[in-house]
């Protein structure tokens, strides 16, 4: 029965980190000249990207392990909201990630991290429904 308090933690530290992100670590980047802030976005990217996505996915996969031994549809609520997080990725964050990776420090790149980070809230935004949903489930459980 650990697998409904694992799903939450997964999701938690998902959204944990997609919060530092948006209030700490973005903030923080900005403040940089443009060609600092370009070099710092890349190589945290390139950590983060992989440690959210398999934050993301195992906290998918434990809250339907959840939903199915309990029945409870928050859990699967909760494991959509956390598993939306890549298509949205994909579809709304990736084409932004692809020109900060091929641009040039400037004016322009600054303008395509400030539309990143307004992105990467909407990850936050995603993980707190799940976090909260599974909180939900989980005082049910």
């Amino acid at each position: 029965m650990l697998v409904g308090p694992l799903a939450l933690i997964a999701a938690a530290l998902f959204t944990g980190a997609a919060i530092y992100v948006s209030v700490a670590e973005q903030p923080a980047r900005l403040a940089l000249d443009d060609r600092a802030a370009l070099a710092e976005w890349r190589p945290a990217y390139a950590r983060g990207a992989p440690m959210q996505a398999s934050l993301a996915i195992v906290g998918f996969l434990l809250g339907l392990a959840a939903w199915w031994q309990s029945g409870a549809w928050l859990w699967l609520v909760g494991a959509v909201l956390l598993v939306a997080n890549w298509p949205y990725t994909l579809v709304c964050v990736m084409p932004v990630n692809r020109k900060l990776e091929a641009i040039e420090a400037g004016p322009d790149s600054r303008a395509l991290m400030q539309l990143w980070g307004r992105l990467h809230a909407g990850r936050s935004l995603l993980g707190c429904g799940a976090v909260i949903c599974m909180l939900g489930a989980s005082i049910t459980w």
